[in-house]
């Protein structure tokens, strides 16, 4: 009797514990969610010369440490900063994106970046906030600037949520290679990318090497990571912001993105409202598959289109059969012409705003024909 009490007893810390972890990530969740609100109000404001939304950002006591030519600090009080965006509602150049954010419970950090285009300026502000009556305020706020080639014009990834194959245990992943060459080819020439998954939030990761250089810089870059860890969901996206949408590969491209109509949805009007590009990288074509244009036809129909193929695949092994449709197969029954060369080979189509490539090693190849294409718009 005693050992089933302890048993019992054993099993229901264990229940209580993990009801209570829920709800504490369920807390930091809505905290996050109130700390970007009130940084939203101040890039938002700040941008649009709209008083009211700074003042809902900053606590009425809060002082600003910025820079000047003549002072090494110059402190800034909240109430003279809001008074110099007395040009209501105008647009005056800046362009905000939240960096990361770092909750300590009723205190938190954050870093935002303030693009200035026209002046080649670059601001990362520092902030410290708290949580005053419910509601997350600025108390301070640091500035640096820094000359900078980033433009303001977006390219979106599209990456998928996906841990496992199918409905198995076999774990798959984002390919972070996939990622971080063409990332790296965007932000060079002055692109911000943002990255948008089925659900949003954190996405698993696969073929990480830190022995290679960029995989390196990239997976100790605390605003690389927290951004591929806070993925956007389709209801966060504005089509209308981003100049092409990217799908990246790795094993778990083959789920969860290729059906999901929102993502579908944004991916067209980019390309056909917005004069975008469609691309695509390795697995990632899987995504591009069930993309169709206004008139009813499959965007693929007709195009040189190149991916990862299925006979590059271990057919025999249990992650093939997991897969719920074979990207080469597919291209083709439904119009597309399909290019590859031989493994470990890279190859790219370039079939007007449509640029895709067979492998990780076509990454950045499929990047720099992006650039060339955006370039010469």
């Amino acid at each position: 009797m005693n050992s089933f009490r302890l048993f019992f007893l054993s099993i229901l810390l264990i229940l209580v514990s993990n009801i209570a972890s829920a709800n504490v990530l369920q807390k930091d969740s809505n905290d996050i969610k109130q700390i970007e609100r009130t940084l939203k109000h101040y890039i938002e404001g700040t941008a649009f010369n709209n008083k009211e939304k700074i003042e809902q950002a900053f606590y009425r006591d809060a002082t600003l440490l910025l820079e000047k030519q003549d002072q090494e600090i110059w402190p800034v009080p909240a109430s003279e900063y809001i008074s110099w965006f007395n040009k209501s509602g105008k647009f005056n150049g800046r362009i905000g994106e939240i960096l990361s954010i770092d909750l300590v419970g009723v205190a938190a950090t954050a870093k935002v970046e303030i693009l200035i285009p026209k002046t080649s300026k670059r601001y990362v502000d520092l902030f410290l906030l708290k949580k005053l009556d419910s509601d997350w305020k600025i108390i301070s706020k640091m500035a640096v600037s820094e000359k900078t080639v980033l433009h303001g014009k977006r390219i979106l990834f599209i990456v998928s949520n996906a841990h496992f194959h199918g409905d198995s245990r076999l774990p798959a992943g984002v390919s972070f290679s996939e990622i971080v060459k063409a990332f790296e080819t965007f932000k060079q020439a002055g692109y911000t990318v943002d990255f948008l998954s089925p659900k949003g939030g954190a996405i698993p990761l696969s073929y990480i090497n830190t022995s290679d250089p960029i995989h390196k810089k990239y997976l100790y870059d605390r605003d690389f990571m927290y951004a591929i860890g806070h993925t956007k969901s389709p209801n966060e996206v504005n089509a209308a912001d981003y100049r092409a949408v990217h799908y990246v590969g790795g094993s778990n491209a083959m789920y969860q993105v290729a059906e999901n109509k929102a993502i579908q949805k944004i991916a067209m009007e980019v390309y056909e409202k917005h004069n975008g590009i469609v691309s695509s990288v390795c697995h990632g074509t899987a995504g591009i598959v069930n993309l169709m244009t206004e008139n009813g036809e499959y965007l693929v129909k007709g195009r040189r289109i190149s991916g990862y193929p299925e006979s590059f695949e271990n057919q025999s092994k249990a992650y093939f059969k997991e897969f719920p449709f074979l990207i080469q197969k597919t291209i083709e029954e439904r119009g597309g012409s399909f290019f590859h060369s031989d493994r470990n080979v890279a190859h790219v189509e370039v079939d007007g705003r449509i640029v895709t490539g067979q492998n990780h090693l076509s990454s950045t190849l499929v990047a720099q024909k992006m650039v060339e294409i955006l370039a010469a718009q």
